[in-house]
Formats: structure tokens, C-alpha cells, sequence
């Protein structure tokens, strides 16, 4: 039996013809039982019925297909393409055609749904953008036009707002410069520098550049026990820093007081090293976990005001780690804690 989903024009028409001439030339055989003439009968009409049928085929149907061909791919054929397309590349059956409009339709859905996202996604990182710049901005606008007004003449009042106005002045900075940091790295256009250093001995350096900030809280930093063995990565040693630095500042500011923040690093699989850091801190509920690194995404957006930080902070180290060609991940679990992993190049020999 024959499938005709797959038929090309031809063989369409050439049943068509044949279902056609077939009976006739029957009917002719049986009132003039003449094979010779029933015979030609049937060439006749099977060859006149074949033409007649693959041109209103192609005139009409194939016509609209090459239109909708035209609109989904969006491309102009030169002379010699339509000339190749018609005589000589064999033509494709109804049923190619119906799985390559299916196909298109799919992409286009897909392109459709990211689309809308990007634009929920768009009209969310201005309006974030929007208040991290106005939050400073207005804020050294009070304190200015504060001072013009006559508290510029009292010296504990000016002082103090100056001061005031020289720490939004540094918020600003640090945004400014981390949008500029962030933009480089999804453009490509932060070279990295990578050499061979002990995991461990950078997260010391960050511990100890930190540990102000963890006494205030009285935050216990460690090295899981079990990790103390030296492991080597191949990576771009100050960008890696910045990631420790960024993962450890978060959980310094959402870890609890008198908790613990723990670093540990894995051999995965002798081309890779897990690192991992982790606190015992509030957790992160499980709708946003799919978000976290988002430029200004904020879980608890008023209380991620009052501790501070761009809220670029994950998304740099998301990008920093990708530039590795790496994946850095989170888990979480409310009023258990957070870890983020991240994975890196195991020690490179030298050649």
C-alpha cells in the first residue's frame, strides 16, 4: 500500500492518472474489445491526465509551498537557484513539506517564549537598575541640598553628613564598576590569566581578608576537615579570588550569628576540582534557587537593601566561573543553610 504522505508531485499524479486512465480504457476494452485500441485509450489518457494533473499540481499547489518556504527561511534565490530549485533538485513530498513547517512553527514558538522572557527579564533588571540608582543618588541629593541650606555652618552636622555622602558616592562606584565588570565578561572581553595555585591557600588569603567583617557576627570561617590535602587548579587566580570573596561576603551577610562558614574543595573526576562554600545560615526557599544569579535578583529584597552590596555579586561569579568554561551551582534548604559550588581546571603540567 502505498504512503501517501511521502508521495512526491510525480508520483501523485502518476496514480492519480493511472485511477484515472485504468477504468476507462476498461470501459472502452469492454464496449470494443480491441487491446490495441484500448491500449493507446489507455497511454493516451494516462499520459494527458499525468500532464493536466503534476501542472495544476505545481502551478497551484507547489506555488503556495514555495511561498511559505520564502516566508519561513526569509531568503531571496538568485535566476540560477530558481532555475536549480525547479528542474533539478528533486522536489520535496507534501508530507517534507508539513514536517518543515512543523519544524519552523516549533523554533518560532521557542524564539517567541524566550523573547517574552527576555523582555519580563529586561523590564526587571531596569527597573532594579533604576532603584539601586536612585537609592544613592537621592540620598546624596538630601544630604547636599541639606547642607546648602545652612547645615554646611555646623560642624558636627556637615561632617557627618559629608561622611554620609562619601559612602554613597563609593556605592555608586562600586556599581558602576561592577555593571562595567559584568559587561566585559558577558562580551568576552576580560582575558583571563590562568596559572597553577593551591585552592586552599587562596581561601585562606580571602578568610583572612574577611575576618573583620565574620568576628562582628562572630562567624567561625573553616576549612572542612577532610580537605586540608593541597589541591592544585589551572585557573585565573585574582578572578577566582573575587568569586571567593563575593561567595563569602554573602554568607557572612545572611549567615547567622555565631555561625560557621565552611570552604571545602573534591577531586571530581582527575580533570576537575569541586569547590565548594557552605554556611549554616537562613537558606534560600526553593523558587528562587533557579534565579540567584541574576543581575539584582533579590530573594528578600527589603532586608537585602539594609546588608547592603550591588546585588551583582552572584551574576559576576556566574560569569567568571562560565569564562572558565566551568558550572557553579547553589542548593539550599530554609534555616539549614546554603552551599555554592563551583568547579575548576585541575593543575595543568607544564609542557
Amino acid at each position: 500500500m502505498f504512503l501517501t504522505k511521502s508521495l512526491s508531485p510525480q508520483q501523485l499524479s502518476a496514480i492519480t492518472a493511472a485511477i484515472i486512465a485504468i477504468p476507462i480504457s476498461t470501459a472502452i476494452y469492454y464496449f470494443h474489445p480491441v487491446w490495441l485500441i484500448s491500449v493507446i485509450a489507455l497511454i493516451i489518457i494516462f499520459t494527458g491526465s499525468y500532464g493536466l494533473i503534476l501542472f495544476m499540481v505545481q502551478r497551484f499547489v507547489y506555488r503556495k509551498i514555495k511561498l511559505i518556504y520564502k516566508l519561513i527561511y526569509q531568503t531571496k534565490a538568485s535566476k540560477r537557484e530558481e532555475f536549480y530549485y525547479k528542474n533539478i533538485l528533486p522536489q520535496k513530498s507534501i508530507d517534507e513539506v508539513r514536517k518543515d513547517v512543523e519544524t519552523w512553527a516549533e523554533q518560532r514558538k521557542a524564539e517567541i517564549e524566550l523573547l517574552k522572557k527576555n523582555e519580563i527579564y529586561r523590564k526587571e533588571f531596569l527597573q532594579n537598575l533604576s532603584h539601586e540608582l536612585k537609592t544613592p543618588i537621592f540620598a546624596i541629593q538630601g544630604y547636599v541640598d541639606t547642607l546648602i541650606n545652612g547645615a554646611l555652618e555646623n560642624p558636627e552636622v556637615n561632617k557627618k553628613f559629608l561622611n554620609s555622602t562619601s559612602r554613597n558616592i563609593d556605592r555608586l562606584v562600586n556599581l558602576v564598576d561592577d555593571l562595567d565588570e559584568i559587561s566585559k565578561l558577558e562580551r568576552g572581553e576580560q582575558q583571563l590569566y590562568k596559572e597553577n595555585f593551591v585552592v586552599q591557600e587562596l581561601v585562606k588569603d580571602v578568610y583572612e581578608s574577611l575576618l573583620i567583617k565574620a568576628e562582628k557576627k562572630q562567624i567561625r570561617l573553616v576549612i572542612k576537615k577532610g580537605c586540608e590535602v593541597t589541591l592544585t587548579v589551572f585557573a585565573d587566580k585574582e578572578k577566582i579570588r573575587q568569586v571567593f570573596i563575593n561567595l563569602v561576603e554573602n554568607s557572612i551577610k545572611y549567615g547567622k550569628q555565631n555561625g560557621t562558614i565552611e570552604a571545602s574543595a573534591y577531586k571530581i573526576d582527575g580533570k576537575r576540582i569541586l569547590i565548594e562554600i557552605s554556611d549554616d545560615g537562613n537558606g534560600i526557599a526553593e523558587e528562587h534557587l533557579g534565579r540567584i544569579f541574576e543581575r539584582f535578583y533579590r530573594t528578600d529584597v527589603a532586608r537585602s537593601r539594609k546588608v547592603g552590596g550591588s546585588g551583582l555579586g552572584l551574576a559576576i561569579c556566574k560569569h567568571i566561573v562560565e569564562a572558565h568554561q566551568q558550572a557553579i551551582h547553589v542548593r539550599s534548604t530554609i534555616d539549614v543553610g546554603t552551599t555554592f559550588g563551583f568547579t575548576l581546571e585541575s593543575k595543568k603540567d607544564a609542557n
